[in-house]
């Protein structure tokens, strides 16, 4: 696997390797040592499929507390999105910050959302499939999430908005005192 450190600290897009003959090719997707190799989260505790059935479907944007934080490793099965993080970890050098990328099957491309990150992508076909692992269990009472078109954050989408949970929709403004649990639980971490 080929890892690319991106510019929101401890973000990574990881590339298989392919090795193609005659039958088509053959790429590890996952390797406990590579991640830990690169100083990445490599313990597993749940995997999730999400299924979009229209195009222009917008998920997010995501994240759990402390002490939930879930590390997230996210690509796509069937179809096209464009997925976007956001650093909301209030000590980071990238705090606030946003990058997007486009995974598809074809590019089979993964984006590794370090903990203390916000998630959430939109469809950009029919019928688009994403497959997710984390490294913490779903915390339904410490799962938080930000507006899609935060205002603070200014996150630009490829496409309208034509699908979106009511949830994702109504999440408040940014809450500054909320995002302080990430760097209470970091402190606990040193």
């Amino acid at each position: 696997m080929k890892f690319t450190a991106l510019s929101l600290s401890g973000a990574f897009l990881i590339e298989p390797e392919r090795h193609e003959d005659e039958r088509g090719f053959f790429a590890r997707m996952w390797c406990q040592r590579e991640f830990e190799a690169h100083g990445l989260t490599a313990r597993l505790v749940q995997c999730s499929i999400s299924c979009s059935w229209r195009k222009e479907t917008l998920r997010g944007m995501h994240y759990q507390l402390p002490p939930f934080a879930e590390d997230k490793l996210v690509r796509v099965t069937h179809g096209c999105i464009y997925d976007v993080i956001v650093d909301l970890r209030p000590d980071s050098a990238t705090f606030l910050r946003w990058l997007g990328f486009e995974l598809t099957q074809e590019n089979r491309l993964a984006l590794y959302v370090p903990n203390g990150f916000a998630h959430g992508f939109q469809t950009l076909i029919d019928g688009t499939e994403v497959f997710y692992q984390m490294s913490e269990f779903y915390a339904p009472g410490h799962a938080r999430g930000i507006r899609w078109d935060d205002p603070l954050i200014g996150a630009v989408w490829p496409e309208p908005i034509t699908v979106i949970a009511e949830r994702d929709r109504t999440y408040p403004d940014i809450r500054l005192d909320d995002l302080d649990a990430f760097r209470i639980d970091a402190e606990a971490h040193e």
